[in-house]
């Protein structure tokens, strides 16, 4: 299949969100795995000193360098906020929900990202997009009702991972201008180091679980680091470069559908009704949020206009001949005056010697010929 290079660009932003969606889907799961070994501070520092590892390898490969000075505000606060802030919320989060629960209701996190990006990055708000975050937004509900019910630590669970969702927002917003400074390599990789850098405080934390978690764990632990972090955030940064904040968190609503099938598959989590429905109406926003007009709608209004305009047109034609004729017909009324005139003056002028009688014949025959 040919593909136009105008349209390429934009193919690989999706390949790379596709690819994005996927990992983070099955990241809840490992967290969901690696946690009942691991405390939610530990594991997120595990996890972040796996991907740095990652990250700097290819950066040292890639000789990418240290980022332009510009970009390290976002740099740092997309650091403390998504790869730190978020990671802990969310690890402590699942530890009281199911996996998929714990990303139906984090995936409110796009509409403060579309918020948070109208407001200080301009973003567009199209209404589509706007009607689907609020079907989705519906489903984040219903989730958290479906678990509101089950007692205080489902709530509480519920809760941490809503205080997620807004470090992923804040996270997001940051990171979008850094990334018209430096490459979407060179944000992942130091935006990823200030999340350790910033969890550090649980390192003898993580040093005792090391040495008593089973190896499943630590390998969970380890593929959280080296796929949904370090590939998955790169990938991200590299389709967010080439669109708005708004549009790209909308896509991360399709998460939580392959949260649950995943959840169900590998760890036997099998979801309520309400869950599902919430799913399903995250599912629905997002497809209402990338879809796009029909051409049909505008291409009438355009014919109406077009016709609208060629009548009008037409009127304008008509008066104006209407208006050319009316000048001709004054011109000529004047012309004939005129004439009239000058032929009276000229048969007085003869008059004036030829006698008055031959002067007013001539008038009368000059005035009746220019009449004619």
């Amino acid at each position: 299949m040919n593909v136009s290079p105008a349209r390429r660009p934009e193919l690989l932003a999706a390949g790379a969100a596709t690819v994005t969606v996927v990992l983070w889907a099955s990241a809840f799961v490992s967290i969901r795995s690696a946690g009942a070994s691991y405390a939610p501070g530990a594991l997120a520092l595990g996890r972040l000193l796996a991907g740095a590892l990652v990250l700097g390898v290819i950066c040292v490969v890639r000789r990418e360098g240290w980022p332009p000075r510009p970009a390290w505000r976002g740099i740092a606060l997309s650091g403390v906020l998504w790869f730190g802030f978020y990671m802990v919320a969310l690890n402590w989060g699942e530890q009281q929900v199911d996996a998929g629960t714990a990303a139906l209701v984090v995936n409110i996190g796009p509409i403060l990202v579309a918020l948070l990006g109208a407001r200080l990055l301009g973003d567009a708000m199209p209404p589509r997009l706007l009607a689907g975050m609020a079907v989705s937004f519906a489903g984040a509900v219903t989730v958290g009702l479906s678990m509101s019910g089950g007692g205080g630590s489902s709530l509480l669970g519920v809760v941490l991972c809503l205080l997620a969702a807004v470090g992923y927002a804040g996270g997001v917003v940051a990171q979008k201008p850094a990334l018209g400074h430096a490459s979407p390599l060179q944000v992942t990789t130091f935006g990823c180091l200030v999340g350790a850098v910033a969890c550090l405080p649980f390192a003898p934390q993580l040093v005792h679980e090391v040495a008593v978690a089973p190896a499943s764990a630590t390998l969970n632990m380890l593929y959280l680091g080296v796929f949904p972090t370090a590939l998955a955030f790169t990938t991200w940064a590299y389709a967010l470069a080439r669109t708005t904040a708004s549009r790209m968190g909308a896509t991360t609503y399709a998460v939580p559908a392959l949260v649950v099938l995943m959840s169900w598959l590998a760890l036997g989590e099998v979801p309520g009704a309400l869950t599902l429905a919430g799913g399903a109406l995250c599912l629905l926003g997002v497809a209402v949020s990338r879809s796009r007009p029909s051409p049909g709608a505008g291409g009438e209004r355009g014919a109406g206009g077009a016709l609208g305009e060629g009548a009008g047109g037409e009127d304008a034609v008509c008066a104006e001949g209407a208006g050319l004729a009316g000048d001709a017909g004054r011109a000529e009324g004047v012309g004939l005056a005129e004439g009239a005139e000058r032929a009276e003056s000229a048969g007085r002028a003869r008059g004036a010697v030829a006698g008055p009688t031959a002067g007013a014949e001539a008038a009368a025959s000059g005035g009746n010929g220019t009449a004619d």
